[in-house]
């Protein structure tokens, strides 16, 4: 199963009672196996949960901690990107040149890297004091 496969499957698992907006995500990691999630929302806004991060969090329990492919599916007119929040978490476990999938229900896809996603992205080494 390829990686959109995989997160349009999960897609359907979503917990959108109130937006209609199902996402789904799949995270290859650095051993080849594939990680997914959806978005699980809450009717105290924010406390929902982005399908990316689902996905992060199965891939941590996993004990895994790189990602070198992701892949992310909604029912939208466009490819819809990962939100801003999940970037900077995606940016975590991955690099910057690992690509990103986004793709529609309908089939449009697009692919960018984290880096075209995310520029000028706070890292670790921001943090550095030397």
């Amino acid at each position: 199963m390829s990686l959109l496969d995989a997160a349009r499957q999960v897609r359907e698992n979503a917990h959108a009672p109130y937006s209609k907006f199902k996402v789904g995500a799949a995270i290859r990691a650095g051993s080849g196996a594939v990680y997914t999630g959806c978005n699980v929302e809450n009717l105290a806004y924010p406390q929902g949960t982005c399908a990316e991060a689902g996905a992060i969090a199965a891939m941590c329990a996993a004990g895994e901690y790189r990602i070198t492919a992701v892949a992310v599916i909604a029912d939208a007119p466009e490819p819809v990107p990962p939100c801003g929040g999940c970037r900077q978490k995606l940016l975590e476990f991955a690099g910057p040149d690992v690509p990103v999938t986004m793709a529609t229900t309908d089939g449009a896809e697009r692919t960018m890297t984290l880096a075209e996603l995310l520029p000028g992205a706070f890292t670790a080494e921001h943090m550095s004091r030397t």
